[in-house]
């Protein structure tokens, strides 16, 4: 099992051809420094858009829930009065 193991960790893997194919230069088949910029680019607008969509969502959720605990104080003081009136008729 160990010689196996050792026999594995020592092959080097399948090395591709040494140099690129012919007619082909390094800048045609890397992304380079424009395509680091535009990726890291992105990352960060990514970034942001989701802090703001986060944002957002708190938000509306806080509104959702002060608006939901204001239309329960109002059933409570329509409630109130009209339980008020009911008793003063009655006596």
């Amino acid at each position: 099992m160990f010689q196996l193991f050792v026999q594995l960790v020592d092959d080097p893997s399948p090395s591709p051809l040494p140099g690129l194919k012919p007619g082909l230069t390094q800048d045609m088949v890397t992304p380079g420094l424009l395509g680091f910029i535009a990726t890291a680019f992105i990352v960060i607008i990514m970034a942001f858009l989701i802090v703001d969509m986060v944002r957002r969502i708190r938000r509306v959720r806080y509104r959702g829930e002060l608006a939901e605990k204001a239309e329960q104080e109002a059933a409570e003081a329509q409630g109130e009065e009209a339980g008020g009136e009911n008793g003063a008729s009655q006596d």
